[in-house]
C-alpha cells in the first residue's frame, strides 16, 4: 500500500529540540522527510547539523526570491548541504526560475505560489488585481514553462494546479483542528490528500507539544 507522504516543518533555532522532532516522528506508516525553514537555515548552528545529517528527505525551504544571477548563484552556495528540495518564489520571473533549475542539478526545485497567509484581501493590499486562485494557476503555467519539479500551494488549490502541471504538489496550511495560528488557506490532512496532495507540510500542529502523540493523533485523523 502506497504511504501517505508527510514534510515536519523544523522551525526553530534550537538544535536540541530539531533532534527531538527527527527522532519522535520515526514510524513506518508515512513517508516523512523534513523541512527547514528560515528560522533554522539562518542560525548558528543550522548549516553544520543540516551537513551532518544522513539518510533523511530534507527540504531546505529558503524560498529564493531575487534576479537571476542571484538565485542561480545562491542555489550554488547551499549546494554542498544536499537537500533533496529547495524552493523559490515562481514571482520571482521566469528567467530566475530557469537560472535557478540550470544549476539546481539533482535538488528538486519547487515554485513557491501565493503563500498560505494570504488571502484575496492581502493581494489587494500588496497591489494585485486578478483574484487569488487565477494568480495561481498563472504561476503554475510558469512553473510548467520552467520546467521546476514541484510546486508548493495551498490544498485548496490542487485541483487548479493539477489542471497544468503534472509533477509532484506539496501543500501547507494543514490543521487537524480549528486552529489556523497565521494561516489563512488551511485544509485538514485527510482534504488535503483527497485534493490530490502529493506531499503535505505540517509544522506545529505536530512539533508543539507531546510529538509523539501528535504524529499519532494525525495518523488516526487519516484511518
Amino acid at each position: 500500500m502506497k504511504k501517505n507522504k508527510l514534510f515536519i516543518a523544523c522551525d526553530s533555532r534550537d538544535i536540541i529540540k530539531i533532534k527531538k522532532i527527527i527522532q519522535q516522528t520515526k514510524n513506518s506508516k508515512l513517508k516523512i522527510g523534513y523541512k527547514f525553514g528560515l528560522e533554522f537555515l539562518n542560525s548558528k548552528d543550522g548549516r553544520n547539523y543540516i551537513s551532518k545529517l544522513k539518510n533523511k528527505i530534507t527540504f531546505g525551504d529558503y524560498k529564493f526570491s531575487d534576479i537571476p544571477n542571484t538565485c542561480a548563484s545562491a542555489i550554488r552556495a547551499v549546494k554542498d548541504l544536499n537537500f533533496n528540495y529547495i524552493t523559490i518564489h515562481i514571482n520571482s520571473g521566469l528567467e530566475a526560475l530557469r537560472a535557478a533549475k540550470k544549476v539546481s542539478g539533482k535538488t528538486k526545485l519547487i515554485g513557491v505560489t501565493v503563500l498560505t497567509s494570504l488571502d484575496n484581501k492581502s493581494l489587494k493590499e500588496i497591489g494585485y488585481n486578478k483574484k487569488l486562485k487565477r494568480i495561481v494557476l498563472h504561476q503554475a503555467q510558469l512553473a510548467r514553462k520552467a520546467k521546476l519539479d514541484a510546486i508548493v500551494c495551498s490544498a485548496k488549490e490542487v485541483n487548479i494546479v493539477k489542471k497544468v502541471f503534472k509533477k509532484e504538489i506539496i501543500t501547507p496550511g494543514i490543521r487537524i483542528n480549528s486552529k489556523k495560528n497565521d494561516q489563512k488557506r488551511v485544509l485538514t490532512p485527510k482534504q488535503a490528500y483527497k485534493n490530490g496532495s502529493d506531499w503535505l507540510v505540517i509544522g506545529r500542529p505536530i512539533t508543539k507539544g507531546n510529538i509523539s502523540n501528535n504524529l499519532k493523533k494525525l495518523i488516526n485523523h487519516l484511518d
